[in-house]
């Protein structure tokens, strides 16, 4: 629960004085043998501490989240293998595995979201990152609507989707080979653009450093690029931006 939610539990008589203090004193760090997770994450930034699965121990794994879920009754977890996915589900019944986004989440139900966010892919082969941009955001509380494979190889699949594009708060473009989706995005709307390269393409692609460099040298304006891959980030800050407009707009 973040500050917000303790006070309104107090004001409507849910929670006691007593109990929102006890809250409000809890160190801002869990300690365990193996991790020090932050609990005033959410107090600070708006939202929760996210779990990297990739290379963790499943002690360590099935500990963090059975900490975090205790404290803010739902867990979001990138990268998380099938095996990691299965131990997870195992002990919660409730989590929920995307092997093409390689989410792991234990999400509340009935989650109110807000705004609009459109994610889109230059080809299919982006679609495991956008996806997690696209998950991550929803987790988030916003709405995302999804708009794949409107690469500039193809450009009139992108027009025809620009009235869409244009009414979304933000817009993630995912995409590898040369990269120019993001460029193209960016000069049609008058809103932020979060650029992704993906590790799609040939040998002189090199891994989506190729289409890195082409979104880093844009020459569109309001366009920001995250990491190689990095779906995640993209769609944490996509979700803060349309966080900002939809409170703009209230």
């Amino acid at each position: 629960m973040d500050a917000r939610e303790i006070l309104e539990q107090v004001k409507s008589g849910r929670m006691s004085v007593d109990d929102a203090e006890s809250f409000f004193r809890r160190q801002p760090i869990e300690e365990l043998s193996f991790a020090r997770l932050d609990t005033h994450r959410k107090l600070r930034s708006g939202f929760a501490e996210v779990v990297f699965c990739s290379g963790k121990a499943d002690e360590h794994l099935l500990g963090i989240y059975e900490r975090i879920y205790s404290m803010e009754g739902e867990v979001l977890g990138t990268r998380a293998s099938k095996e990691q996915a299965a131990l997870i589900q195992k002990r919660f019944g409730e989590a929920e595995y995307d092997p093409l986004s390689r989410i792991l989440k234990i999400e509340k139900r009935d989650k109110k979201r807000m705004g609009k966010i459109v994610v889109c892919t230059a080809g299919t082969a982006d679609i495991p990152v956008a996806e997690e941009a696209a998950q991550t955001a929803e987790f988030f509380g916003n709405c995302v609507e999804r708009i794949f494979d409107v690469g500039v190889s193809g450009i009139h699949r992108l027009l025809s989707k620009v009235e869409t594009i244009q009414s979304a708060n933000c817009v993630v473009a995912a995409a590898g080979m040369e990269g120019a989706l993001a460029s193209v995005i960016g000069g049609l709307v008058d809103k932020p653009v979060i650029a992704v390269p993906t590790s799609v393409g040939y040998g002189a692609s090199m891994n989506g450093l190729s289409a890195l460099l082409t979104m880093i040298n844009s020459c569109a304006n309001g366009i920001a690029v995250v990491n190689i891959d990095n779906g995640y980030g993209a769609g944490y800050m996509a979700a803060q931006i349309n966080r900002l407009a939809v409170h703009e707009a209230g």
